[in-house]
């Protein structure tokens, strides 16, 4: 269960959510790695994106099956469409199944810039994630938001991914795993799931594998080879399509990257182990 509300004097949402273990489980079982999760389990870090639902009637969403930009805490910015870029996230504590948790929001940052595909607005939220009255997880949320793609635009060129890793696991995606893991996180953004309004009315090829769910296999990654993972940030640089497999990359030195079959980064990132 999830409670959410607006503190209009603090700028601020919060949602309270009981970290059903039930729900983790199911992520693990989409991610191809099933195990049982029990009450008091701490939960893998970033799963905490599988809880805390903002559950809006039809009505309340725009035509992506976002929210509707301007009602909440975002701004209206006048740029229909919208893409998770990145974040910074610092880990303090475990999250723990079963026992109730709650999420802060607010906006730490937005600004407008002109881009050489026209105007970009930024947005950076932030989100502390507190249980049993303690901090656990900070998390910055930075989104992109730019107006439709022109038919006739070129398409800008991918910067080419790293080839030096230490070691790499490769990683698939179809369709099935991006529309469960859109109902885990109660993501209604279409591009995840409606081909036909990802090609025609955003330009992808295909479905788009969503960024967070990107950074959560990198983030487990890191994770295994670090014992403990302290701080995490990504940074989003081409979209992978659904039907596209990816090598997920790891130095020792921290850096991670995914890259695709083609050669081009996906995403980079950089991983800190948890001080004991």
């Amino acid at each position: 269960m999830t409670d959410t509300g607006i503190d209009a004097q603090q700028g601020e949402t919060r949602q309270t959510d009981m970290m059903d273990p039930a729900r983790a489980q199911a992520l693990l079982a989409t991610l191809g790695r099933p195990a049982p999760v029990h009450m008091g389990d701490a939960l893998p870090p970033f799963f905490h994106q599988i809880y805390f639902w903002q559950s809006l009637p039809p009505a309340s969403l725009g035509r992506d099956g976002h929210p509707a930009k301007g009602d909440g805490l975002i701004p209206d910015l006048s740029l229909p469409r919208r893409m998770w870029a990145g974040g910074r996230l610092e880990f303090h504590a475990p999250l723990h199944a079963g026992i109730a948790a709650e999420k802060r929001t607010r906006v730490a940052n937005v600004t407008r810039k002109e881009g050489r595909s026209g105007p970009l607005g930024f947005v950076t939220l932030q989100h502390d994630i507190m249980q049993d009255g303690h901090l656990t997880t900070r998390e910055y949320q930075d989104l992109v938001y730019r107006n439709d793609p022109e038919p006739d635009a070129p398409t800008p060129t991918p910067p080419q991914a790293r080839q030096d890793e230490t070691l790499s696991e490769t990683a698939a995606f179809d369709s099935t795993m991006l529309f469960r893991y859109s109902a885990l996180t109660f993501n209604g953004h279409r591009i995840h799931y409606d081909e036909a309004y990802a090609r025609d009315v955003e330009g992808y090829d295909g479905l788009v594998t969503h960024g967070p769910l990107l950074a959560q296999l990198l983030m487990l990654l890191a994770d295994r080879q670090l014992g403990g993972l302290g701080r995490f940030s990504f940074r989003a640089s081409s979209p992978l399509m659904h039907h596209e497999t990816a090598e997920l990359c790891w130095r020792k030195d921290g850096t991670l990257w995914i890259r695709a079959a083609d050669g081009r980064q996906i995403m980079s990132a950089m991983a800190e182990r948890a001080i004991p």
